[in-house]
């Protein structure tokens, strides 16, 4: 089973965003707990690459991605760290080439029907659909989905609790993106509990949807 095979059997990807390192691993558990085992840690902090080199170590069961990657240089840092997929907002062709060419499975944003052919000329077909809220959320996938039926897409932005069950039912959703079960006020309160609640609910629903 390759990467995009685990994310979508997943169905769901917490975005984290980590202001300290030594949050990563109570995080890690509480989604664990919550039966939700992967998740993206973006490089919108300092504490990225110590986090995913944490979690990493402690927990090599969990799938786990590097988010927020607009750079060569947090490319590599993630690469060392230990994430096993990256994820970009955008489709940029340099950091494109520079993961397919270390064979580090990337899933680019794209927001254009131009830009979902960009990725097609790389050979991707498992992209990022940001920010899929304001961007056409799911009438948007199903367009896509009539003239790219062979593109799937992992919708973030603007997902909660309420829609993200109705994104996965669209045929050319494999995943979804989200944050609300790992919001960054919970992560700063140490509240973890709430994070396995809100884990195992998105859990538990994907569950009785049949997905």
């Amino acid at each position: 089973m390759n990467m995009i095979e685990q994310i979508a059997r997943e169905k769901i990807v917490p975005v984290v965003k980590l202001e300290r390192v030594e949050d990563a691993l109570p995080l890690a558990e509480a989604l664990s707990a919550g039966g939700i085992n992967v998740m993206e840690i973006t490089f919108r902090t300092a504490a990225a690459a110590g986090a995913i080199a944490a979690i990493a170590k402690e927990f090599p069961d969990i799938i786990l991605g590097a988010g927020t990657v607009l750079t060569l240089e947090q490319l590599d840092a993630a690469a060392a760290a230990g994430s096993t997929f990256m994820v970009s907002p955008g489709f940029n062709p340099k950091i494109t080439e520079a993961a397919i060419e270390k064979g580090f499975p990337i899933v680019p944003g794209v927001i254009t029907p131009a830009e979902v052919e960009q990725a097609m000329n790389y050979g991707l077909r498992n992209l990022k659909f940001f920010p899929a809220s304001i961007a056409g959320g799911i009438p948007m996938l199903k367009t896509f989905n009539t003239v790219y039926p062979m593109v799937s897409f992992m919708p973030t932005g603007g997902l909660n609790n309420d829609n993200f069950i109705d994104y996965l039912a669209c045929p050319n959703v494999i995943a979804c993106g989200g944050s609300w079960m790992v919001a960054p006020q919970l992560i700063s309160e140490g509240n973890f509990a709430e994070i396995t609640r809100l884990s195992r609910e998105a859990r538990e629903k994907i569950d009785a949807s049949g997905f």
